[in-house]
């Protein structure tokens, strides 16, 4: 377990990321999605993430459900804010365009204000059924940074003043904003997501040493860049959309020489993402039991030296990415 900055709120190396349990791209039941957090808590997984986003609630709802009977003290659960849900008159289709297959009961309102903050934390908390979650992060600000800076990280330093949250920070899919963040505010940890990969080490040039130098932790998601680094294929996704061809090359080699040391492409994906001293946790996504399963065995799995000197000496990963010893 490790510390997440100076809060004291404590998270396992491997965390489980529950956007897939809401219905990601395609349907889980309910009973798929509770099979997978049992599953997930059988294998020693006692941090789980989830967002308002994911599904339009439905993950949190889920996620809820299947923890209700745990001991409250003995996992972690962080949630986001920043898109807050608002009933529609009328529904119509599904929310596919947002990448999940849910009827779109509800609809997305950006909100970073202090307000907005508060009413998406209480509902998220109505949803998931606690009285209180962990860590909070602001969820995508990217395009919303004036407001986020300026009313949505101050409402959240109020709320971890409050108790009513133990760690705060901010979770997105690029380094730069997150640098700022661990520079310019007092965030215990921040939630990368595909920026620091086998495939993509740019959080490497800012945003891991500055944590390192301040004392904040780094919550790794997106290991696998969506799924090319799990199983590289012709149709194989990177970052949510077809892979190009160079990556997937890229990919493919590395999956052979993982092959020639005797271990799965996916275990070095997940080893590489650990193994930065910035890093507190890694978030696998997971939509079944067996998928669960895997992620935990590919964790444990020790990464021969011999695999990450070959993938230097062929030029697959850069000299200055810690590697595990």
């Amino acid at each position: 377990m490790s510390a997440l900055g100076s809060s004291g709120v404590e998270v396992g190396g491997l965390g489980l990321g529950t956007a897939p349990l809401a219905n990601l791209f395609t349907e889980v039941t309910d009973e798929q999605a509770h099979l997978a957090v049992d599953t997930a808590w059988q294998q020693g997984i006692r941090y789980f993430d989830t967002a308002p986003h994911y599904g339009i609630g439905l993950s949190e709802r889920r996620l809820g459900a299947a923890l209700r009977d745990r001991p409250r003290a003995e996992y972690t659960i962080s949630t986001k804010v920043g898109r807050r849900l608002e009933p529609v008159d009328t529904v119509t289709g599904d929310d596919l365009a947002n990448g999940f297959a849910v009827p779109a009961a509800l609809r997305r309102v950006w909100d970073f204000s202090a307000d907005g903050i508060r009413r998406t934390l209480d509902a998220s908390l109505e949803r998931l059924g606690l009285d209180r979650v962990d860590v909070v992060y602001l969820h995508d600000p990217d395009d919303h940074a004036e407001q986020a800076f300026r009313e949505g990280y101050p409402a959240l330093e109020k709320l971890r003043a409050e108790g009513v949250v133990g760690a705060i920070g901010a979770g997105m899919n690029q380094a730069e904003m997150l640098t700022r963040f661990v520079q310019d505010t007092d965030v215990d940890v921040v939630l990368c997501a595909g920026r620091y990969t086998l495939l993509d080490q740019s959080a490497l040039t800012e945003l891991l040493p500055a944590a390192v130098a301040r004392g904040k932790s780094v919550v790794i998601g997106g290991a696998f860049n969506s799924g090319l680094l799990a199983d590289p294929k012709p149709d194989a996704t990177y970052n949510y959309a077809q892979a190009p061809a160079e990556l997937l090359d890229r990919a493919l080699r590395m999956k052979t020489v993982a092959e020639h040391h005797g271990i799965t492409l996916r275990a070095a994906a997940l080893a590489f993402c650990a193994a930065h001293p910035a890093v507190a946790s890694v978030l696998v996504g997971a939509r079944s039991a067996a998928e669960v399963r895997d992620c935990a065995e590919q964790f444990t799995t020790v990464v021969p030296a011999a695999f990450w000197q070959e993938l230097r000496d062929t030029g697959l990963l850069s000299t200055d990415a810690p590697v595990p010893t």
